[in-house]
């Protein structure tokens, strides 16, 4: 009876905490918590509440369900928290010195939480992320920094004004969030490819010449509706049009569509403006038809003709169904509503806008800058049309003009909010939502990208129209991302994004500003021990933790904790190879961008447990598991 007295109350209290309801006010008699409140210039932070939630109830969020909705009560883990709790949480507020103290409870471990009183500043503060106990937090007077906040009436100045000031960070020029899109044959000054070697490899190929001829057409596919080859097929009568891509007398990249079905359908050229992609395992190309560009044709640089999967040849069709109407039989230009300022642009341009002609064109614009790629809206002046420092820090004129000493107040510094606001940064764009355009582009009803700090239950209210993802970008289990980029959507579900100890954002991890050395802008090499064990400390001995977890007692030297717990279930080039062989003799494959939500996949999985080989979910059992010492014919 005991026994279940305490279960009851147990689920009581979980219950409670679930309906957002506040349990008895607790008792505040531990040592004070003093310190003071101030941002990057040092400026004291009057009037802001300082809060200690309890990492107890941190953690107990993260053992729950994530809900990905609007208005979810458990998805932001310490804005949630405080909502629900805010009676009975302790709390101080600083003075006109920006001095606060806080009488913290006994035996307990809290996350300093920074509420301030106006816009001037955003929630959170660098001491956020990490729990700490009420003694630890008492021992000194605690310094917390928070970030500025972008004020009203801010417009964007462009990254070369940035790096003037701040040329620390040149290195930006380097990341692929700088070098994603680029003018064929003319890279801008913001734009350093010596990282890259083989980044053009796709391009250069059709600027020497490279003739497609497309076929097999299937309308149940999505992108990928033709087989394409640069061979002519062994059944002509199954091509529709042939594309001829060559580099014309004036320098530039063209290409020529031709009517298989119809000589008499005149041929149709097109002028290759952009190249998009490839540093990452794929390139596309983007073409004008009057103001409007459109992506075609996708080269994978690890693509193989050897493979049967159409998606894991070095060339795949992307839309070639825009450019031939298979009913008529005819040659076609796209439709203006799939350009790629509508549909794809805002998650790449710095400054993002968009604009409906009284033709029905959509032209979008970008913030101005001198060293841009394109002068993409006409007005004479070139355009950012990647990842800019406004992207993640907010439009900078009046940070630019305030006075030094001041100038922290009106810009966002990411790494001084709370870990569930930097993370939004980036997965407003590492996600599948779909926005106010009904496409996958995250804009809200003026078609702009949300600001820097936004919390994630105002970007889901104002930016989307669905969440995250459909049903079809993941994998049977409906958890593992199929789909590429939605590293967001599964970290969210990830235990580094609710816990009880360190709230991770995704700097941790990753250099946004390009001074790493290691792929993908990681602060340590993803197949080392030490890409974990700097905060997974008590984890560095490998094969203890494999033994524990998995009775294996694989060779230590022949596996990191990359190969259980970063399955590259999402796939965005040809992927990484074939996995291992099934009981038919068809192979597993590797895809090539990583889940994160870093737990371990298993071969009971329903994506892979009896599933063919080819179109099973990746998992450590079929690939670096099975090369080890599993034999993966029994599934």
């Amino acid at each position: 009876m005991k026994k279940l007295w305490t279960w009851g109350l147990l689920a009581l209290g979980a219950s409670a905490w679930m309906l957002g309801c506040t349990l008895p006010e607790a008792k505040a008699v531990g040592a004070a918590i003093k310190g003071v409140v101030q941002d990057r210039d040092g400026r004291k932070v009057a009037n802001a509440t300082v809060w200690l939630i309890p990492a107890a109830d941190v953690a107990a969020m993260g053992k729950t369900p994530i809900e990905i909705k609007k208005d979810a009560k458990n998805d932001e883990p310490l804005e949630d928290n405080l909502n629900a709790n805010r009676e009975r949480y302790a709390k101080g507020k600083s003075g006109p010195d920006g001095e606060f103290n806080v009488v913290g409870e006994t035996g307990g471990k809290y996350f300093l939480y920074v509420e301030p009183a106006d816009a001037t500043y955003l929630p959170g503060g660098d001491k956020s992320r990490k729990a700490m106990t009420s003694s630890e937090l008492a021992a000194a007077p605690v310094k917390i920094q928070v970030s500025g906040n972008i004020p009203a009436g801010a417009s964007y100045v462009g990254t070369s004004k940035c790096l003037d000031c701040h040329d620390e960070h040149e290195a930006f020029k380097t990341t692929l969030h700088r070098l994603g899109i680029q003018v064929v044959g003319k890279p801008s000054k913001l734009q350093d490819f010596s990282r890259f070697p083989e980044y053009n490899k796709g391009l250069n190929k059709l600027m020497a010449g490279t003739k497609f001829w497309f076929h097999g057409f299937d309308k149940t596919r999505s992108f990928d509706k033709y087989q394409i080859s640069d061979k002519e097929p062994a059944d002509p009568a199954s091509v529709s049009f042939t594309a001829t891509f060559f580099k014309d007398a004036d320098g530039k990249l063209k290409f020529r569509t031709e009517n298989a079905r119809d000589i008499a359908d005149a041929p149709r050229t097109y002028t290759v403006d952009l190249a998009y992609g490839g540093g990452v395992y794929k390139q596309r190309y983007l073409y004008r038809v009057g103001p409007n560009l459109f992506p075609f044709v996708q080269f994978n640089q690890n693509g193989d003709n050897s493979f049967g999967d159409r998606a894991r040849k070095p060339w795949r069709d992307y839309h070639a169904d825009w450019l031939y109407n298979e009913e008529t039989r005819k040659l076609a230009n796209p439709s203006q509503a799939k350009s790629f300022d509508k549909e794809c642009a805002s998650c790449h341009y710095n400054g993002y806008s968009l604009t409906k002609t009284a033709a029905g064109d959509y032209i979008a614009g970008s913030a101005n800058d001198p060293d841009g790629e394109l002068d993409i809206d006409g007005d004479g002046k070139p355009n950012e049309i990647n990842g800019g420092c406004e992207s993640c820090h907010g439009p900078g004129s009046v940070h630019t003009k305030a006075p030094k000493g001041t100038k922290s107040a009106s810009i966002v510094s990411p790494n001084k909010l709370a870990a569930e606001r930097e993370t939004m940064i980036c997965g407003q764009c590492h996600s599948r939502p779909q926005g106010n355009l009904k496409n996958d582009q995250p804009v809200n009803t003026e078609w702009k990208m949300m600001l820097p700090g936004t919390s994630r239950n105002v970007y889901l209210n104002q930016y989307t129209t669905r969440e995250d993802a459909a049903k079809g970008d993941y994998w049977a289990d409906g958890l593992h991302s199929k789909s590429h980029h939605q590293q967001y959507t599964d970290f969210i579900k990830s235990s580094k994004h609710r816990n009880g100890n360190h709230l991770v954002s995704c700097s941790d991890c990753h250099d946004t500003h390009g001074k790493a050395k290691f792929p993908h802008q990681m602060k340590a090499d993803a197949k080392s021990v030490q890409a974990c064990t700097t905060c997974h400390q008590g984890k560095t001995e490998m094969g203890k933790h494999v033994m524990d977890k998995t009775k294996c007692n694989v060779e230590p030297s022949k596996i990191t904790c990359a190969n259980c717990h970063d399955t590259k279930t999402m796939q965005t080039g040809a992927g990484l190879g074939k996995g291992m062989t099934g009981k038919d003799g068809k192979n597993y494959w590797l895809n090539d961008i990583t889940s994160h939500l870093y737990d371990v996949p298993l071969k009971s999985n329903i994506g892979v447990k009896g599933v063919e080989p080819g179109k099973a979910m990746p998992i450590p059992y079929t690939n670096p598991c099975g090369a080890a010492c599993h034999n993966t014919s029994a599934l």
